[in-house]
């Protein structure tokens, strides 16, 4: 077979052959540059940490220094020549840096290899996503908060099921995604805490025989303590993949919270009006106001899913230390954290611009029987009747009503006298929907009190 013949059987942008196969399979550059001022500021404090160490002369760290400064000016203002056959970030900067600088460039490289430099250079870059998703996060429970407070007071149905439940008010509801935002926050804090070691310096597996100062480097890099282990330094991607986990957690309830959106904008719900900006309308349909940005988030939501199941797969049969698979690490990572973000921003905006129509969820909160467990309840407290009993009693009642087409408290007292004699006329003190939330005083409960509780709560967490 003719070398033509060949090439030809690679088509199109591989009709050269192997060699253009392996440069586009081997390559990273086409993403990872999105790494380059972590790889800089890598590269910065090891350069400082060679000259403090006298490993490297004082002027060619210096020397380094300013190149590696003109480097970043470059990746900035978008004139850096980033090259496919130099691979990735690293070997682009450390070229280029040549170019500059010349024969000090060669130096850098010392007691270093390009696994603990990628290791150093991704880390930085996941710690600043987390410390970004912490501001985004704090921003929305802020929105929440603004919401509960606004309708500490305002009654709505509760729902198991998506069947009307209780009633509960709209501030407790908000105060729900408080919670659950909260739990978000809090993981982004323990994984930033638990990831924050430095691998730089560990090299390419086991260390280096240069009298390098780990903790020198660590400390100029805003990490706590170098990594203790260095095959594991340069082994280890557990801090992008809790990241993921994080961020799958957060983004399922993002998620939910989006699901309830698109409810409760509906014609049949009218729960809350979404701003035009963050809805569209339809081609053809004057009337439509599509929750656009709700569905979005809703579905953006797989490709965190499917990113974190994706690195999972990938490291999950990886001996020590590391292993070209690696590289397969961060397009996973940077689209995730990508979509968390615009996520978690739509949210914010949607939940700081939306209006909760009270009538309408003071309407459909005393709808389908809500407060049936009220009842129930009375009935345990005022009369001293066992809960099943109650429950067996009220249940009459709720058949009664229903059948006759109207809710619990439209039924007369002799009506429910019928069903239970000791019934009295205090029954109807609990039937109304606004003295049911207000009765729910437990701790975390629905009551407007208890909201205000949690809403103070809250607001002190966050300073």
């Amino acid at each position: 077979m003719t070398d033509k013949s060949s090439n030809a059987m690679w088509g199109g942008r591989f009709a050269a052959g192997p060699d253009a196969i392996m440069e586009a399979i081997n390559a990273s550059i086409g993403f990872d540059k999105r790494l380059a001022a972590q790889d800089i500021a890598g590269s910065r404090a090891h350069a400082a940490m060679l000259a403090a160490q006298g490993i490297i002369t004082d002027s060619d760290a210096e020397a380094i220094r300013e190149g590696l400064l003109t480097v970043l000016s470059e990746i900035e203002t978008g004139a850096f020549p980033f090259s496919t056959a130099l691979e990735d970030i690293h070997m682009n900067v450390e070229s280029r840096l040549k170019e500059v600088i010349g024969e000090p460039a060669g130096r850098l490289h010392t007691g270093r290899s390009r696994n603990d430099q990628v290791a150093t250079d991704f880390k930085l870059w996941v710690r600043d996503q987390l410390d970004a998703a912490e501001g985004a996060l704090v921003a929305l429970i802020r929105a929440l908060l603004a919401q509960a407070d606004s309708g500490a007071e305002w009654v709505m149905p509760g729902f198991t099921h998506l069947q009307t439940a209780q009633p509960v008010t709209w501030g407790h509801h908000m105060m729900a995604y408080v919670e659950m935002f909260g739990r978000d926050l809090s993981r982004v804090r323990d994984a930033r805490a638990r990831m924050n070691e430095s691998p730089l310096g560990a090299a390419a597996l086991a260390g280096t025989s240069f009298p390098i100062d780990r903790h020198m480097t660590a400390q100029a890099l805003g990490f706590d303590r170098p990594a203790a282990n260095s095959l594991d330094a340069v082994s280890d991607r557990d801090f992008a993949l809790e990241f993921l986990s994080v961020a799958s957690i957060c983004a399922m309830h993002l998620s939910r919270m989006a699901e309830e959106l698109v409810i409760w904008s509906s014609a049949q719900f009218r729960f809350v009006t979404l701003s035009d900006r963050f809805s569209t309308g339809s081609s053809i349909m004057p009337q439509k106001k599509n929750p656009d940005a709700a569905e979005l988030i809703r579905a953006k939501i797989g490709r965190i899913f499917g990113a974190n199941v994706a690195l999972m797969t990938v490291m999950k049969g990886l001996p020590l230390a590391y292993s070209k698979d690696m590289q397969e690490d961060k397009e996973q990572v940077f689209d995730a954290a990508d979509n968390l973000m615009l996520a978690l921003a739509a949210m914010e905006g949607m939940v700081k611009d939306m209006s909760a129509n009270a009538d309408s969820l003071e309407a459909a909160a005393g709808a389908g029987f809500s407060t049936a467990t009220d009842l129930a309840d009375w009935l345990v407290r005022a009369l001293n009747m066992p809960f099943r009993d109650a429950h067996h009693v009220t249940g009459a009642l709720v058949a009664m009503a229903e059948s006759r087409g109207c809710d619990l408290p439209d039924l007369s007292l002799d009506d429910m006298r019928s069903v239970h004699t000791s019934i009295t006329q205090d029954v109807f003190g609990v039937l109304g929907v606004h003295n049911s939330v207000a009765s729910r005083t437990s701790y975390g409960g629905t009551a407007p009190s208890e909201v205000r509780k949690q809403i103070a709560r809250w607001k002190d967490l966050l300073g």
